[in-house]
């Protein structure tokens, strides 16, 4: 095991499947001479060449569809979007041929690709450059959509990725970039589609991923320490597939639950997540499912303002502490 930052773990598993599999190649604006915007290329133009660290116009739609076409013939290509918000830019492009060949054509044609982008607020870059649009993506059957809050994680989940014979999106929240943890030396890629409860407890489930769910072990520690409380974090690692049965189980066990999401609240997917707790673990609730979300606001520039937006620690506190309250008063 090695601790390293989440930025290092992307490059590292990039790294390690073009040194497996001579058809992994890299495709993206600036990925080559720049090194990429947050530096997860760098070094890969100089060690494996312009012919797999391929350097693209301002051309989301263009480069996106070129990396279709060479999955489809046998290729591994790994898109890198330089934010989610401009994926906007490639819509038609994911949504209505990459998600779909595979079921259009019977099986006959596979697109074997991944698309890497980071998102997420917190950097002051305005309302068109922060969104937490990952819904879009998690909506679309025939895609694959992982959000890893850890450096293990993002290895890991990116391995997966670029293994996995389907379109798959890898969300890397940029508020995590510089975050530390131990990884794995050795290549184990994770299971797709597979939570993972990233701390045990006994009086409330706390379901989150991404960013919100690093945030949720925080305060799980916090409520342990203050008030005694246990708290059971659920880290979801993929939107699509769902791990539905490991949030149920959670729930179950500790009766109530709140949901943490860097998204919109109204059609989010911590809408999804309560109606899995709703369908699977009603009868084991003791008070309702509470979610904690973004104000439903374009982010704004001015930096108090995105971080009183943002959802924060302090948010998922009251939110696990009402809940609590709720459940004695109804003892």
């Amino acid at each position: 095991m090695s601790v390293i930052t989440y930025r290092q773990a992307l490059h590292d598993a990039l790294r390690s499947e073009m040194l497996r599999d001579e058809n992994v190649f890299l495709i993206g604006e600036e990925i080559g001479l720049f090194e990429g915007s947050y530096k997860i290329t760098a070094g890969m133009l100089a060690e494996f060449g312009p012919k797999r660290v391929r350097d693209t116009p301002i051309a989301e739609e263009g480069f996106t569809g070129a990396a279709i076409g060479a999955a489809m013939l046998g290729l591994r290509p790994v898109v890198e979007i330089m934010t989610i918000n401009f994926s906007l830019l490639a819509l038609d492009q994911i949504v209505n041929h990459a998600a779909k060949i595979y079921g259009m054509f019977g099986g006959q044609a596979k697109v074997p690709m991944v698309i890497r982008t980071p998102g997420g607020g917190g950097q002051q870059l305005g309302a068109t450059h922060s969104q937490n649009i990952e819904l879009y993506y998690a909506f679309v059957p025939g895609m694959k959509v992982v959000a890893p809050s850890n450096p293990a994680d993002a290895k890991a989940l990116m391995l997966a990725a670029i293994r996995d014979d389907d379109p798959v999106l890898v969300l890397e929240n940029l508020a995590l970039y510089n975050t530390r943890g131990e990884v794995h030396d050795e290549d184990v890629p994770a299971e797709i589609g597979k939570a993972k409860i990233t701390r045990e407890g006994s009086d409330i489930s706390v379901v989150a991923y991404s960013r919100m769910a690093a945030v949720a072990l925080q305060v799980a520690e916090k409520l342990a320490e203050s008030d005694g409380i246990d708290v059971e974090v659920v880290d979801l690692r993929s939107l699509r597939p769902l791990d539905r049965e490991t949030v149920i189980a959670s729930v179950q066990k500790t009766n109530c639950a709140v949901v943490l999401e860097d998204d919109w609240l109204t059609y989010g997917i911590g809408a999804e997540i309560a109606a899995t707790i709703s369908d699977g673990a009603f009868d084991w609730l003791d008070a309702p499912v509470r979610r904690v979300a973004m104000a439903e606001i374009p982010l704004p520039y001015s930096k108090p303002l995105e971080t009183a937006a943002l959802p924060s620690a302090d948010d998922a506190i009251t939110a696990i502490r009402q809940t609590l309250d709720a459940v004695a008063r109804r003892r």
